[in-house]
């Protein structure tokens, strides 16, 4: 096998393909046998030659599509564009195809036209009258009225606890920030606050 070093042949059929994935092997008349049923030798000439300008337009698509994708990953990279961001707008952009689809349409419809025929149904129109029968019954009940009465009482005594509770704090601070106690601590602080000023000022 020759070294994967060597130069690509342009004129091979396999331009663009790795050198040591696949070798040029030259074929002749000899060695291909008869033509095909139904084809003539000039045909048949003629139908390999346009088979080989394929293969090499092949090749050298995929060398430009390669260095197209090799711009777009420097391009991304410099935009601080991540993997999950162009997973994200492929997922998008799948959805969206998906929405827009001939199946996802024609479902949505059927959907739609059973959602119509379901709520235009006997059962249904039934149905939805007794749960608002039931409702209506159920709020207009004495059991009702007494819970929801007995969870405003709760509430409004609950509120006025804590009203209570946040009245009896506050009064005993002002209490003992006015008691002997707590004005001695306060002179304390004052005396020990002068010192230090007086310290850090003598030491200046």
């Amino acid at each position: 096998m020759e070294s994967a070093n060597q130069d690509i042949n342009l004129n091979s059929p396999n331009k663009g393909l790795l050198a040591d994935a696949m070798t040029d092997v030259p074929v002749d008349n000899a060695a291909r046998g008869a033509a095909p049923v139904g084809l003539t030798l000039a045909e048949e000439e003629e139908l390999r030659a346009e088979l080989a300008k394929v293969e090499e337009e092949i090749g050298t698509l995929r060398q430009v599509l390669a260095a197209k994708e090799r711009h777009c990953g420097e391009l991304k990279r410099k935009l601080g564009l991540t993997p999950l961001d162009g997973l994200k707008q492929n997922l998008s952009k799948s959805w969206h195809d998906v929405q827009v689809s001939n199946a996802y349409v024609k479902t949505s419809e059927k959907l739609g036209e059973w959602n119509d025929k379901v709520t235009q149904s006997d059962l249904y129109l039934s149905a939805s009258s007794t749960l608002e029968d039931w409702n209506e019954k159920l709020t207009q009940s004495e059991a009702y009225k007494k819970t929801q009465e007995t969870l405003s009482q709760a509430g409004q005594k609950t509120s006025a606890a804590l009203s209570n509770v946040g009245s009896v704090i506050s009064r005993k601070l002002g209490d003992m920030r006015n008691s002997a106690t707590f004005k001695s601590f306060e002179d304390r602080v004052g005396t020990i606050k002068t010192s230090i000023r007086a310290n850090g000022l003598s030491d200046m």
